[in-house]
């Protein structure tokens, strides 16, 4: 009889103890024989082995193109080697007569104790909640492959409608939030292409407001997270309200909305646990993501610096789908929506970003707020894509593919006008709160595409407002009511405010002389009667269009456009999410989608992690058009640094007794004049005297503002004062923070020994000078205060990174 493997109980304790772990796991799967026995090992074991028995999405190809419309496969499916991995938790065993016990595999009990309310749906297949089986889950049904999505969908419209539902009264998606008024002025008149009230006339203001927001987190949850960040404007115009509702990042995860539940329930905490919040870094997204190949794109966004921006006044904004545009004579042609910054695109470091998150989980709340309180007035112009139908027709991808995005080598951006906020809100929730969106919410001039994205998200949002804000009437409350004049025949309804004269509410009518009536197409909506696509088929089909399987022409288009530092920061992300998943099967799907358009990236993702570089993910569509564009220099955040201003940046100036006072003062007076926000931060509050009498007042100490929570770091002259700051610990932090961030310092004079004493490397790694370390003594100051001015308005030194980190060198 042969013998058992075994192994030995240092390897067996330490593969235990990875198993009890919930937010990481070991490089390799645990060696079967360590699962004797322990259950969290066995269940981790049988994990790995359920996951990696489904190396890919088998059916994923069949999801392309007409001729796969009627023959829906089923679903892949894999057979778990026992009851573990798929138990919400190993203590579902502990019974009582409350709980019960574990679900009974392959049924919907709905007698006895709470075994009544547990499904378990191992073998069944999907159906809808009146038990109807669902043959595509996949893909919203569309009169034809690019045609629109059809109301009568009753599987898209149940799944939407109960996911909207989901939360109350919090927003499941964007409940972190921050939000301001404003204006949006055009620049010059837009009718060739549109009757859009807000482009009519040069000079035209039209009142705005915006929301900002993470999504993935709960209300409660920080700013920094690694997200997307919500970009939502709506615009109070003459003709009705019209709400552009964007991220900060052009394209998405998913192509269909019927997806959009799933998308969100995975990246959400996972539902056994409620863990993790805000953040994607854990198995359930990665698992779904790795079976959703046309999510590549997206996730060289989300691990890019984009999705840990400086401020959201330093970010883009997108509309991310394809919209039209309608002028008086009926033409249309098509637009892609692009906010861009004025004071440029900045992002944090990973390490600062979660440093702050525990520091001041309301920093990019606070940041808003404080500029627009100081007068410091955030603006963004707004550029528009514009192309004909006949033009993207010739492109290599489809336009109606939110996965996808137009290189601006193909479609220049065209800045049409500007946005500016001016104004915080009075009351947090009944504006910033209460602000309801809505994709369906366009004016005449504005009509939508047949993005299957779009189509979900018309319906989806204003669905979820009736269960937010308790009924179909909050189109009233005082930040959603249009400055146009409202007059309809709706009635009634929670919370309804209006009260209509006159006993008519029908139309057409006589007892009201036919009023209110309807405008007719030379005043009212109306939407593009003829369009090339339909042309195309108009059977109606659960299919994408043969385009829509390009999965990583643009993931691979993207990466190949971002700078030395930022691929390095994208593969740094990868590693540190990647190393959060407990299941290796799940990482090497994801490494495997990778070589399909970075290998380089992945080959390093993989070295980090400790795994063998698996075969590239079979690919939907093998040969894709040649795309037009291989490199797009405007998709990296170098891109756009801003003018080079300083304007509301905050500066940290350590201050101690004995201080060389006059440099302090005359950089402060630079600072101030310069827009910046200098701050004295110092051991204690208080005020603290310099060398020849000068006082200075301490608003900040070591303790409550830490370094990076500051753009830049300023050391002073004085022996007694360096001699103070030496002494208490929180210097060299707020020294080491400062430099490993890649921000600038300033040292004057005898300064430079904490520089040493932190050990504070002199130059870069290659040997060459920082620009952002600078070193001053008394006859210096003046041009020592104009370079650090100058290097506080660039991009920050990532030529100091190093990876990993080099430990400081102890004398």
């Amino acid at each position: 009889m042969p013998k058992k493997p075994s192994i030995p109980p240092a390897e067996r304790d330490a593969t235990h103890a990875a198993a009890r772990n919930t937010d990481s796991g070991p490089a390799q799967p645990a060696p079967p024989a360590a699962g004797k026995g322990d259950l969290p090992t066995q269940k981790a074991i049988d994990t790995q082995a359920m996951a990696s028995a489904m190396p890919s999405n088998p059916n994923k190809p069949s999801e392309y193109g007409e001729v796969n419309a009627l023959d829906t496969p089923k679903g892949a499916t894999v057979e778990a080697p026992s009851r573990l991995p798929t138990a919400s938790t190993l203590s579902e065993q502990n019974f009582s007569d409350k709980v019960g016990t574990a679900a009974r595999e392959g049924v919907n009990a709905t007698i006895g104790m709470l075994d009544r309310v547990r499904v378990d749906s191992s073998g069944q297949m999907l159906t809808t909640n009146q038990g109807v089986p669902v043959a595509d889950n996949q893909n919203s049904l569309k009169a034809g492959a690019r045609g629109p999505a059809l109301l009568e969908d009753f599987i898209l419209r149940e799944k939407i409608t109960h996911f909207d539902h989901e939360r109350i009264p919090e927003r499941i998606v964007h409940a972190r939030g921050s939000g301001a008024h404003g204006l949006f002025e055009c620049y010059e008149p837009l009718t060739k292409y549109t009757k859009a009230a807000p482009f009519k006339e040069a000079g035209k203001v039209t009142p705005v407001f915006v929301r900002f927001s993470t999504v993935a987190g709960e209300r409660g949850s920080k700013d920094t997270a690694r997200d997307v960040r919500g970009f939502a404007v709506k615009f109070y115009t003459d003709e009705g309200n019209w709400d552009l509702v964007g991220n900060n990042m052009p394209v998405f995860f998913i192509q269909d909305a019927i997806k959009f539940p799933d998308l969100v329930h995975a990246v959400k905490p996972e539902p056994h646990n409620q863990m993790p919040q805000a953040a994607s870094a854990h198995d359930t997204f990665w698992d779904f993501v790795s079976l959703m190949p046309e999510s590549t794109h997206m996730l060289m966004w989300q691990m890019s610096d984009r999705a840990i921006p400086r401020s959201y006044r330093m970010m883009q904004g997108f509309g991310v789908h394809t919209f039209r545009l309608v002028n008086e004579a009926g033409e249309s042609v098509l637009v892609k929506f692009h906010w861009q910054p004025k004071l440029g695109t900045h992002s944090m470091v990973w390490e600062e970003a979660v440093k702050i998150s525990g520091a001041d989980p309301d920093f990019h709340r606070r940041d808003l707020w404080e500029a627009i309180e100081a007068g410091e007035y955030p603006e963004w112009e707004l550029g528009l894509q514009i192309f004909t139908e006949e033009q993207a027709e010739k492109f290599s991808f489809d336009i109606l593919d939110a996965t996808k995005l137009i290189p601006e080598e193909l479609v220049p951006v065209q800045l049409v006008g500007r946005m500016v906020l001016n104004r915080n809100p009075d009351n947090f929730f009944a504006e910033t709160e209460q602000v309801a969106f809505c994709t369906a919410h366009i004016v005449p001039g504005l009509d939508f595409t047949n993005d299957p994205l779009l189509a979900g998200r018309i319906h989806s949002y204003v669905d979820t407002q009736i269960s937010r804000l308790g009924g179909p009437n909050f189109h009233e409350l005082p930040i959603n009511a249009p400055i146009a004049q409202v007059h309809n025949n709706q009635r009634d309804g929670m919370h309804r405010q209006a009260i209509n004269r006159g006993r008519v509410a029908y139309e057409p009518n006589s007892l009201a002389g036919g009023c209110p009536f309807q405008a007719g197409a030379a005043q009212g909506f109306t939407s593009v009667a003829r369009r090339l696509d339909a042309k195309e088929s108009a059977d109606k089909v659960r299919i994408k269009p043969e385009k829509f399987a390009d999965h990583y022409t643009q993931a691979k288009l993207f990466f190949e456009s971002q700078t030395e530092a930022e691929k390095a920061h994208i593969g740094n992300a990868f590693r540190f999410e990647l190393s959060k998943v407990t299941v290796p099967a799940i990482r090497e799907r994801v490494v495997a989608s990778l070589l399909n358009a970075a290998p380089d990236l992945a080959a390093r993702i993989a070295r980090d992690l400790g795994m063998e570089l698996p075969a590239p993910l079979p690919k939907a569509l093998e040969a894709p058009a040649v795309p037009e564009v291989e490199t797009s220099p405007a998709l990296s955040l170098m891109a756009r640094p801003g003018d080079g201003g300083i304007r509301t940046r905050k500066i940290a100036i350590l201050v101690a007794n004995g201080v060389e006072g006059a440099s302090l003062g005359k950089l402060v007076s630079a600072l101030v004049a310069a827009g910046a926000v200098p701050r004295l931060v110092a051991r204690r509050l208080g005020t603290y005297v310099g060398i020849g009498g000068e006082k200075f007042a301490a608003d900040a100490t070591m303790e409550n503002s830490p370094g990076f929570l500051f753009d830049a770091l300023v050391l002073p002259d004085g022996a007694a004062a360096v001699e103070a700051l030496d002494a208490d610990a929180h210097t060299l932090e707020f020294v080491r923070a400062t430099y490993w961030h890649c921000k600038p310092i300033l040292a004057f004079g005898a300064s430079d020994a904490l520089l040493a004493e932190a050990q504070i490397p002199m130059t870069l790694p290659d040997g060459s000078a920082d620009a952002g370390l600078l070193l001053a003594d008394a006859g210096s100051a003046d041009s020592a205060i104009a370079e650090f001015i100058a290097a506080v308005g660039l991009p920050r030194q990532y030529a100091r990174e190093n990876d990993p980190p080099k430990a400081a060198v102890v004398a």
